[in-house]
């Protein structure tokens, strides 16, 4: 757990790049809190996806994902040879593709310009 509330109620988890059987997991931060996914959810469903994609900056909004695969990577154990993780923020390498995940990251202390987006719009989903 990475992030918590001021209750104690947890926010973000951090994974591991990869699940117990093995398998690669591109998502490296993960929306647990429960108000944070329910608004997210409300965000994403009134075209948040659409609208942060267009407000932010493609040039950033790229740099984000490698700097997310970057930090990802970093622990995966050198020499490793199996399947690895790819891809940026929510296993995509352009857009955007979660908001949940974009949040998650930005909140865990990521420098994320669609987190922050999110962050901006959370009080605002109702609105649209």
């Amino acid at each position: 757990m990475v992030v918590r509330a001021d209750d104690g109620t947890p926010r973000v988890l951090r994974n591991a790049p990869f699940l117990d059987d093995g398998t690669p997991m591109p998502t490296r931060y993960w929306l647990v809190g429960p108000d944070d996914v329910l608004r997210v959810s409300r965000l994403e469903s009134a075209g948040g996806v659409r609208r942060a994609e267009a407000a932010v900056d493609p040039d950033e909004l790229a740099d984000a994902h490698r700097r997310y695969a970057v930090e990802r990577d970093a622990a995966i154990p050198d020499g490793y040879a199996g399947h690895r993780p790819s891809a940026g923020v929510g296993g995509t390498r352009r857009g955007v593709k979660c908001l949940h995940a974009h949040y998650a990251w930005h909140l865990a202390g990521g420098n994320d310009p669609v987190g922050r987006w999110v962050d901006e719009n959370l009080d605002s989903e109702a609105a649209t």
